[in-house]
Order: structure tokens, then C-alpha cells, then sequence
């Protein structure tokens, strides 16, 4: 009877040891990302950066930055140290890939950024200002990949 007694002990100190490491992999990560963008725009839009992810876990990884679409839309601007935050994330893998995108944008020398995509569940915040004449609304997609 012992016996089974300290086997129950035991199985119920591993399942207590689990508890907290499925509670920490379920709740948000804080993960921010800093960035440069430069781009054009003439019905269709392109531009291209980098940027770093830097997550409260200590993650810091490298990324590529893309954005592509189309619309009523012209110019050309560049974006120097923008600023992106991220909620819903789980994982640094879910902050990876294609986020759809909508963008209403006016600038005459000064141009900014301040716009909302979403991946899923995933939800990115980004703003930036820089450089550049650019007017228009286009519709498409922003992606991060690894670099």
C-alpha cells in the first residue's frame, strides 16, 4: 500500500512541475520590432527592408522585411527606425510570415506610417516616419522572414 502511495506522490509532483511551464507557454510574449523601409508606388506598391524582433524572453532575431500591393497609390518614400508592436504571440513562430495589409497614405517630404495588420490572431501595431512624396490607398500584404 506504501508502494502505491509514493508512486502517487511522485506522478502527482511531475504533473505539478508541468502546471506552470503549460501556463508560461500559453500566456502573450512581448515582442517588439524595430525598422527601415524603402519603397515606391505607382497603382502597384513595393517596398523592402530589415528590422530586428526582440522579444521579453531575451529573443532577438534578424528579419526581412516586405511589403507588396496594389491600389490607387504613388511615390516614393523610406522609413528609418519604425517601430512595431505585437500581441497575441505565443511563440517568436508566430510572429514570422504574411500579415494582410490596408494603408490610407499622404506625405510631401515628410512621410510616416502609423497602420494595424493582422496575421491570424496575430496582430502587429507599426509607426515610423521618414522620407518621401507619396499619396494613395492600397491594399496587399507585409511580410517578415528570417534574414
Amino acid at each position: 500500500m506504501q508502494h502505491a502511495n509514493v508512486k502517487v506522490l511522485a506522478l502527482a509532483l511531475v504533473v505539478a512541475g508541468l502546471v506552470p511551464q503549460a501556463y508560461a507557454a500559453d500566456r502573450d510574449l512581448d515582442c517588439k520590432l524595430r525598422f527601415s523601409l524603402s519603397g515606391w508606388s505607382a497603382l502597384y506598391q513595393h517596398a523592402e527592408g530589415s528590422g530586428t524582433i526582440t522579444c521579453a524572453n531575451g529573443q532577438t532575431i534578424p528579419v526581412h522585411i516586405s511589403a507588396k500591393g496594389g491600389g490607387l497609390t504613388v511615390g516614393k518614400s523610406h522609413i528609418e527606425n519604425g517601430t512595431g508592436k505585437f500581441t497575441d504571440v505565443h511563440s517568436v513562430n508566430d510572429i514570422l510570415g504574411r500579415y494582410a495589409q490596408g494603408e490610407m497614405h499622404v506625405g510631401l517630404v515628410k512621410s510616416g506610417t502609423a497602420q494595424v495588420l493582422t496575421k491570424g490572431s496575430v496582430s502587429l501595431a507599426l509607426a515610423g516616419a521618414g522620407e518621401g512624396v507619396d499619396i494613395g490607398i492600397v491594399i496587399g500584404e507585409f511580410s517578415i522572414t528570417r534574414e
